[in-house]
């Protein structure tokens, strides 16, 4: 039983998660793979779809990727710091830190990265698999909160009326 507590868990096998899609860190490491290399490929070497570049300067295009890069780079170690960081012995609906301005700070983090490398070089192939990447992305959060909204019922439809999925409100919601 000791051996057991001592054994590293993985977020899989921890009591206060509810629970993830089966194909949702593997679906986002295909996304990420694939487009890492389609950026890398088309940006360094091939360049057929890199043309939009000419249109956008890269005065315009470095600060607009790196400002992307950094958010992205907060959302994703404030988001999985606030989930993974603690277990908490009774699960919650967790409505701290980013999670108080938009439901999936995590996943938002990923199709920041993605577009913040996008906007350093404008690569139309890549383009297309972030939004493959944006859809997958939504229907994971669709999936888990469909999970959520099955344990934490009103709770979880409370907090989904007061807090955007994504992109956070600029005033807040005075629904009761």
């Amino acid at each position: 039983m000791a051996h057991r507590n001592m054994q590293k868990r993985t977020h899989h096998q921890r009591d206060d998660l509810i629970g993830e899609h089966k194909m949702s860190d593997a679906g986002q490491a295909v996304f990420a793979c694939l487009f890492v290399a389609i950026w890398i490929i088309d940006t360094f070497f091939l360049k057929y779809t890199t043309f939009p570049t000419q249109y956008v300067p890269l005065v315009v295009r470095i600060p607009c990727g790196v400002v992307l890069l950094v958010l992205s780079g907060y959302l994703a170690s404030t988001g999985l710091a606030i989930v993974f960081g603690e277990e908490r012995e009774n699960p919650a609906v967790i409505r701290k830190g980013v999670f108080s301005v938009m439901r999936h700070p995590i996943y938002l983090s990923e199709v920041l990265l993605y577009l913040g490398l996008l906007m350093l070089s404008i690569s139309l192939a890549a383009a297309v698999v972030w939004v493959g990447a944006i859809v997958f992305l939504y229907y994971i959060s669709r999936y888990e909160e469909k999970l959520l909204l099955e344990h934490f019922g009103k709770e979880y439809a409370k907090y989904m009326r007061e807090v955007p999925m994504w992109i956070p409100r600029l005033r807040k919601n005075k629904t009761g």
